[in-house]
């Protein structure tokens, strides 16, 4: 038991997410009404706790947050504390001001930190507790991408966002006879696609595992046509390549910890099936950060607060310096030594690929 444990501070790092508010309103609530620790947020991220940026947190705080969006705490996705940007004579420069973060949790008698967030976040939580902080993780990403975990929460809210696209798509494809292509997010991993694809009834799925053959995906569409259903619904995932190809990079943000932003993949399909169709209409549409945004799902409410709750106890029990994970639906932990840099992608034969196959979708392969 960890009896010595008095006050607690949060962090949200990363892109945001939905529920991570309830993920920050159940740790609040658990910390102060079952074991009576003092808790407090720290603003922007790892940001905050470089500048001290603080605020209390406490039943009124988080209350009516439960099903918000986005983050109270705020966030940042360019904020490494091991290789922070600072400016020295005039010129901006990196360099490992950790330090600063670590005297900072020593100056508010902060017992425990709990950070929430993804990939990039977890590593700078990693190496905290390598300097000795007392460290909880709890995973986020609409990606699904962690290893450890099964489901990551934000992931759900997002693939209701995408399985509607892909239903108000279908009206359209079908009054103009269209190849309508949606593009989602996931980075180098197609859960989101495979899921809201299956979800939402489209006729061809790309994920980054599955490289695609472009000249399957034309026999797929004139197979439709021949079947008499005149249009096509594919869901592409942001991070899927075309056999003997690569991604397509969006763009390049230097001084993120995480620099390569992937998209761009919708238009280049719909660009080559032009070349290669001249009796449909091909549209793109990228969801992009809708995925992010709007209330959080029914499902990812309760996964969040069940992820407060959980690094609470593990606080309570003194297991510091690990991750919070959900398998076989009991709420567990992993070592983040063995969680980071482990990105959990779609198995080529994974019983969701092989469902999608049995109802005739096809992956392009």
């Amino acid at each position: 038991m960890a009896d010595k444990i008095k006050k607690i501070a949060l962090l949200t790092g990363g892109g945001d997410c939905p529920g991570l508010n309830a993920v920050i309103r159940a740790v609040t609530r658990t910390a102060i009404l079952k074991y009576g620790y003092e808790v407090i947020g720290y603003k922007y991220g790892y940001k905050g706790l470089y500048n001290n940026d603080i605020v209390p947190l406490d039943l009124s705080s988080v209350s009516g947050i439960l099903h918000k969006g986005g983050t109270i705490l705020y966030s940042s996705n360019k904020d490494n504390l091991f290789n922070y940007q600072v400016e020295e004579n005039g010129e901006k420069v990196y360099r490992d001001v950790s330090d600063v973060g670590v005297e900072n949790l020593k100056k508010e008698n902060v017992d425990v930190l709990v950070v929430i967030g993804g990939d990039g976040t977890l590593t700078s939580a990693r190496d905290f507790a390598r300097k000795g902080v007392k460290v909880i993780a709890v995973p986020k990403t609409i990606d699904n991408d962690l290893a450890a975990t099964e489901i990551t929460f934000g992931h759900y809210s997002a693939l209701d966002v995408a399985t509607d696209a892909l239903e108000r798509l279908h009206t359209t494809a079908e009054s103009h006879h269209r190849v309508m292509i949606l593009e989602v997010m996931g980075r180098n991993a197609g859960w989101i696609a495979l899921r809201s694809g299956i979800a939402g009834s489209a006729d061809v799925i790309l994920i980054p595992e599955i490289p695609y053959d472009i000249k399957k995906i034309v026999s797929k569409i004139k197979s439709r046509g021949e079947q008499g259903r005149p249009f096509t619904i594919i869901v592409v995932a942001e991070g899927a390549k075309p056999l003997g190809g690569d991604v397509v990079v969006q763009r390049v943000v230097s001084d993120s910890p995480d620099p390569i932003r992937l998209g761009g993949i919708g238009d280049k399909l719909a660009h080559d099936l032009e070349q290669l169709i001249s009796d449909h209409e091909i549209r793109c549409t990228v969801l992009g950060h809708l995925q992010r945004g709007g209330d959080t799902s029914t499902y990812d409410r309760i996964l969040s607060t069940r992820y407060g709750v959980a690094a609470v106890e593990f606080i309570h029990e003194g297991r510091f310096g690990n991750m919070v994970c959900l398998n076989s639906n009991k709420m567990t932990f992993e070592h983040l030594e063995n969680v980071i840099g482990q990105i959990k992608t779609v198995d080529k034969g994974d019983e969701l690929v092989k469902t999608a196959r049995s109802i005739g979708t096809s992956f392009g392969d």
